[in-house]
């Protein structure tokens, strides 16, 4: 068997079409492509023709989980589930999973990080629920600690920040309704009492 033709996509960019005695056989991206040092009018034999059809499942799976990073940011055990949930084996998921630490694409304490920094300044959430959503990603408790810090200045911070900016919309001008809210993101009662006291006194 031969390698007569190797063509570029023309829906898939950055992905090629390898064609066998002038059959369609499998694809791969350009790095794999690269990788595999396949060429035109190079003799495959049969079991050559296996592994390589198989290189161009485990290359699109790979490529799929890069479109998934690209979506938002995922942990060590998003991407872990998700190529569970696409049948990845075992000794493939471990070596997908190496490459995005590798490239950089896979932290998960830049990712508790970032999520941290992002919950405070858009959405203001408590340290409790911080904790909590970054525990539903699996993320370790010592990096989630770390992340989310102790200081009782920052839950305060926060807490006053998400009233100051709920005051503007007219339905939490109401504190029963303000509070309701603010104990849906994790502040406790006490707390929301007198950050809502000072807010009146101000």
């Amino acid at each position: 068997m031969k390698v007569t033709s190797i063509k570029s996509q023309v829906k898939r960019a950055g992905r090629y079409s390898i064609f066998v005695d002038g059959k369609y056989e499998f694809s791969l991206s350009d790095t794999a492509l690269l990788d595999s040092k396949l060429a035109n009018g190079q003799e495959l034999s049969q079991a050559q023709l296996r592994e390589f059809k198989q290189v161009s499942v485990d290359d699109k799976l790979y490529n799929n989980v890069l479109g998934y990073l690209a979506i938002r940011p995922r942990t060590d055990w998003e991407i872990t589930a998700y190529l569970q949930r696409k049948g990845a084996s075992p000794a493939l998921s471990t070596t997908i999973l190496n490459k995005l630490s590798n490239l950089n694409l896979l932290d998960d304490k830049k990712f508790a990080e970032a999520f941290v920094s992002d919950r405070r300044l858009l959405r203001a959430k408590s340290r409790r629920k911080l904790v909590q959503e970054l525990r539903q990603k699996h993320v370790a408790d010592d990096i989630i600690q770390a992340a989310v810090g102790n200081e009782p200045e920052d839950e305060q911070s926060a807490l006053r920040a998400i009233i100051e900016r709920k005051r503007r919309q007219s339905k939490y001008r109401d504190n029963l309704k303000l509070m309701q809210y603010l104990a849906g993101q994790g502040f406790n009662y006490g707390d929301i009492k007198a950050a809502l006291g000072e807010d009146d006194s101000a």
